[in-house]
């Protein structure tokens, strides 16, 4: 119950790891607003926890976060909501194809960059004018991955995108370090969820060469593992972490 009466923003929270996160948060004791492109899977977010005792309280907000409006709204329900925000947890993103930059057309490095990079900035930016006003400060975790710390582990577009989050949060975190606001990023490896659960539209040559550089067997983690980093490093017991990318990825990124 270290997130008692805790207010927290929880992106892409329809299925798989964002579900899981605001799970564990509602466990907890934290009340969370849920975000998400899918107002279906959130409903059924909604239904589940109906079913359970959690001590927090849940709230939906439904919304494509790579629009400003949403983005910022979504900040704006959790402070009129819950009086405040405490935790912003980015989780929301969309994959490629493996598509190397030879394959790589506009709309899709549009489309990804929009939503894994600028509505993460959109939702940081908004969350920070927030914290500053608060005597607490707040806490952002990105959910980056190790495509953000590897040159090759994902597709072109997904790739850049994730090093561009790990660089806005490096920036961020020293920004605001006297500010009571700390900022860190959590990298997951092969994540059993819906983004890697379909290779019918990858690019042949581009995966070909992704898992040359891998080992051969990838070990497959689960949303728990990455919903145990997110609330440690959101917890009281990170309090001297700030600026750190967080690798959970079973070892596949240290070859």
């Amino acid at each position: 119950m270290k997130f008692v009466d805790k207010s927290i923003v929880v992106t892409g929270a329809g299925n798989g790891m964002g579900k899981e996160i605001t799970l564990r948060y509602l466990k907890e004791g934290a009340n969370v607003v849920a975000v998400d492109l899918k107002e279906d899977a959130l409903n059924v977010l909604k239904e589940e926890v109906a079913k359970e005792n959690f001590p927090g309280k849940l709230e939906i907000f439904v919304g494509d976060i790579s629009k400003q409006e949403n983005a910022e709204g979504m900040i704006t329900y959790a402070v009129e909501q819950f009086g405040k925000l405490d935790i912003l947890v980015n989780n929301a993103g969309i994959g490629g194809r493996y598509e190397p930059i030879g394959e790589l057309d506009n709309d899709l490095w549009e489309r990804i960059i929009s939503v894994n990079l600028t509505g993460t900035m959109y939702a940081m930016r908004k969350a920070v004018n927030v914290m500053l006003e608060q005597e607490h400060g707040g806490n952002i975790v990105n959910i980056a991955s190790m495509a953000g710390l590897k040159g090759c582990r994902a597709s072109s577009a997904y790739t850049a995108s994730k090093h561009g989050v790990i660089g806005l949060t490096e920036h961020t975190a020293f920004m605001y370090l006297h500010k009571g606001i700390r900022c860190n990023a959590i990298c997951p490896g092969a994540i059993k969820t819906d983004m890697s659960a379909n290779h019918e539209q990858e690019s042949a040559f581009g995966f070909e060469r992704v898992k040359a550089g891998m080992d051969p067997v990838v070990p497959y983690g689960t949303p728990k593992n990455i919903a145990d980093a997110v609330l440690f490093i959101t917890s009281d017991d990170a309090s001297f972490i700030t600026g750190a990318s967080l690798t959970v990825d079973g070892g596949i990124s240290c070859n």
